[in-house]
């Protein structure tokens, strides 16, 4: 019998399993290492043939002025505003709706499904267009609600927790609706708390798009007042001055762009580790 420690079973796992997954650790890391590091870094530090990893010291010059060439504050706001408000709603629409879809009986629910579906396999980019000219013809343009409306459906929450829910046990609504709870009552006192990491889930889904979206923002937006943080960005680059010496300014505003989704990501890891695993085990 051969044992689980010999040469070839260690040969496999390091080649199947440990080597993939160090590669895939150090393709994600290595560039977050290397803006974190270059954000502390003078522009002759970073702008040279002499490479270095770790800066001589810490040159905190870089965020000060990343904050205060552009009104980097107020950028924030509007990014919080919109993730905040966006992300609420929507998620709140796909727990809506995909408990529609499991628990509510009404003609054509297949159908409606079915377009979600499609709504899933048609690019994003594809509604530019429309959207532009619906949002500003209402007057949306460079407002937060112009940037915040178009996207309200999330046909990907909506999909994956109408899944989840099918999976819950019929038997616990079913005593549910003898005791005489409602849809209401029933979706929040019983479906929305057993599947609160697939909500979580969902939620940090959202979260990310909303507060990573640049493409839209950017097209409905130019004015300074209204722009996220990821077309401040673009502005922070194009500003005067910020040539090939700029680039620890840029380092340091993509740092503190990135550093709120970290914070909530570490907030929610537990739930979505949960979420992943769950139907896993077989009772």
């Amino acid at each position: 019998m051969r044992s689980a420690f010999s040469r070839s079973n260690l040969v496999k796992t390091l080649a199947g399993g440990y080597v993939p997954l160090v590669l895939a650790t150090l393709i994600v890391f290595l560039p977050l290492a290397w803006m974190a590091l270059s954000s502390f870094k003078t522009p002759g530090e970073i702008v040279t043939t002499d490479l270095r990893i770790l800066p001589q010291q810490l040159y905190t010059q870089n965020y000060a002025e990343a904050t205060t060439t552009v009104p980097f504050g107020r950028f924030f706001l509007n990014s919080a505003i919109v993730t905040f408000v966006g992300s609420a709603i929507k998620v709140a629409l796909a727990i809506l709706t995909a408990y529609a879809l499991v628990f509510v009986r009404f003609p054509f629910k297949n159908a409606i499904f079915v377009l979600i579906l499609v709504a899933l396999m048609v690019p994003p980019q594809v509604a530019i267009l429309p959207n532009y000219v619906l949002i500003a013809g209402m007057g949306g343009k460079n407002t937060l609600w112009g940037i915040i409306l178009p996207g309200l459906g999330t046909a990907f929450g909506t999909f994956l927790l109408r899944q989840h829910f099918k999976t819950l046990p019929a038997s616990i609504l079913e005593a549910a609706e003898l005791d005489g709870a409602g849809h209401w009552r029933r979706l929040w006192r019983i479906v929305a708390p057993v599947s609160l990491p697939s909500i979580a889930t969902v939620a940090l889904v959202t979260i990310v798009n909303e507060w990573n979206d640049y493409i839209w923002p950017l097209i409905i937006t130019d004015r300074p007042e209204t722009m996220t943080l990821p077309v401040g960005l673009t502005l922070l680059q194009n500003s005067e001055g910020n040539t090939g010496s700029g680039w620890g300014i840029l380092m340091a505003g993509a740092v503190l762009v990135i550093l709120p989704v970290l914070v909530v990501f570490a907030m929610l890891q537990r739930y979505i580790v949960a979420g992943l695993t769950q139907g896993s085990v077989s009772n």
